[in-house]
This record gives structure tokens, sequence and C-alpha cells, in this order.
């Protein structure tokens, strides 16, 4: 078979493909930053729930008062003003020496004790959660699923074409 027998094929995958693309260009209102977005936000949450869901089956939750009454003082806080259409805030303490924090698309945030120490205090925490949220509200969840998506549409037609 001769590569010109191809090329029609081609012409309209590129198109489909390039549509979709087009489609999924959006800008992070906050920032100003283009991203692709080929999720749904009711989709992007969906997907949140279900994985804050299973790390809460999975990993230990903290049951130091002090820690989750600070955790949910300082994510009550910032929930208040992050703009998450229908988030569904939760804030959980999660047992685990690593240094980290993560919130997932719809609003479910994961705090680990092992970054209590270095964030010290409240102010310190909040400035872990805000940029931790300001993940979720620039949906960059999405953005890399979205970017997965692509690679693997774009793999799919050059290994059609090849």
């Amino acid at each position: 078979m001769r590569l010109s027998s191809f090329q029609p094929f081609s012409g309209a995958v590129l198109a489909v493909l390039g549509a979709l693309v087009l489609a999924g260009c959006q800008t992070v209102p906050e920032t100003g930053r283009s991203q692709l977005n080929l999720i749904s936000a009711d989709e992007e949450m969906k997907l949140g729930v279900t994985e804050f869901q299973q790390t809460k089956q999975k990993t230990p939750i903290s049951k130091d008062a002090q820690a989750n009454a600070m955790v949910q003082r300082a994510g009550q806080r910032i929930a208040a003003v992050a703009k998450l259409p229908n988030a569904q805030w939760e804030f959980v303490v999660f047992e685990s020496p690593e240094a980290n924090a993560w919130c997932l698309p719809g609003g479910k945030m994961g705090v680990y004790t092992g970054i209590l120490p270095i964030t010290k205090d409240e102010a310190g925490l909040a400035t872990v959660i805000g940029h931790e949220v300001a993940h979720a509200t620039a949906h960059h969840g999405a953005e890399r699923m979205s970017d997965q998506m692509a690679a693997q549409a774009g793999g799919s037609v050059v290994g059609a074409l090849v």
C-alpha cells in the first residue's frame, strides 16, 4: 500500500484532533495562562471524590485533635474565598512522615503530618493549603489528564499512519 492512500485518512484525523485541541483550549482566569482541558468540571470533580475516598480507606487518618483543628481552620478560611464552584470541601490530616499536602478536584484536601513541623503554625499551613487549593482552582489535574489524552491520541495517529 502506498503512503498516498493514507493521506485522506490522515487529513481527517488531524482535522478532528485539531478541533478537539482548539475546543479544549482555555485560559486560567487567575493567571491568564492557556491550558488544554478536555475534561468537564463535573467529571473532574467525580474523579477527585473517588480518589479521595480511596485514599481515606488506605491511608491512616490522624487522631491529633490539635493538628486536625488547625487544618480545619486554615482550610475553611481559604475555601471560603476559593473560586471552585460546587466544591465539596473536605480537609483531612493523614498520618505520614512525608512532607506534603495536596488538593484534588472538587475540594478534597489531604495534609500529611510530616509537613506540620515545617509549616510550624497556622499561617505557614495556610500558605501550603492556599498553594494546593490554587492547583485545584486552576484545574491542573484536568490539564494533566488532558495532556495525557492528547499524547495518546497523537501516538495513535502516528501508529495508524506508520
